[in-house]
């Protein structure tokens, strides 16, 4: 699948300690317990899987649960690059406000499938830099939508989204096989995409407000 880096810009360096707010893992998970399909058919976690995942919506947000590949895609750093990852882009779909490719390594975002027949992310409110609340276990980790992915594949976050959360971040062979609820809320956008902890501040207004009801 994608992976992505990219080299930290000033004043976003990721906190040491992973973000936490007033709205737990267990009460985002309730909202999102019934799925209503969005997309027109499922998605595989891999390219060998069964197609099994179907994207989900309601007035607010679409979501997704998958498991998590690792993106390490765009600027190169000492984690993400050509020799540690065999499927390194210097790219990402989705750049910085400077021009640059995002950076995997300090930079926590959502990889979404590229527009199909299946699902087009745009005509839902999804764009990059949307706000995505990703929960893992008892942990939410507030991240972007930075990187597009395969067409049929669904299930990707970059390494600081899985390092955020504990799980392996390496791109060969880190990643987790399922458990990983990804919450993407309709046209929201932080501005810089790169602003880790602007994203951190919207998604917790957010999805406090998805909780409780609008």
């Amino acid at each position: 699948m994608l992976h992505s880096t990219a080299s930290p810009q000033a004043g976003t360096e990721p906190p040491a300690v992973r973000e936490g707010g007033s709205v737990s893992a267990a009460d985002l998970l309730a909202e999102v317990r019934d799925c209503t399909p969005v997309s027109h058919g499922n998605y595989r976690s891999d390219q060998d899987a069964a197609a099994t995942i179907p994207v989900c919506g309601t007035d607010e947000v679409v979501f997704w649960k998958a498991d998590m590949d690792i993106d390490c895609d765009g600027q190169p750093g000492i984690r993400c690059n050509i020799a540690t990852d065999p499927y390194f882009s210097a790219s990402t779909a989705f750049a910085q406000s400077d021009g640059r490719p995002l950076n995997s390594e300090t930079l926590p975002y959502v990889v979404v499938p590229v527009p199909s027949a299946l699902w087009d992310y745009r005509a839902h409110g999804v764009r990059g830099g949307s706000v995505v609340a990703v929960v893992y276990g008892d942990q939410v980790q507030y991240a972007v939508v930075g990187d597009t992915g395969p067409a049929d594949v669904i299930g990707e976050a970059s390494y600081a989204a899985a390092e955020a959360l504990g799980i392996n971040p390496d791109p060969r062979s880190g990643g987790t096989p399922s458990g990983v609820t990804y919450i993407v809320f309709k046209n929201s956008r932080v501005t810089p995409i790169e602003d880790r902890m602007a994203a951190v501040a919207a998604g917790e207004r957010l999805a406090q407000q998805f909780v409780d009801g609008g």
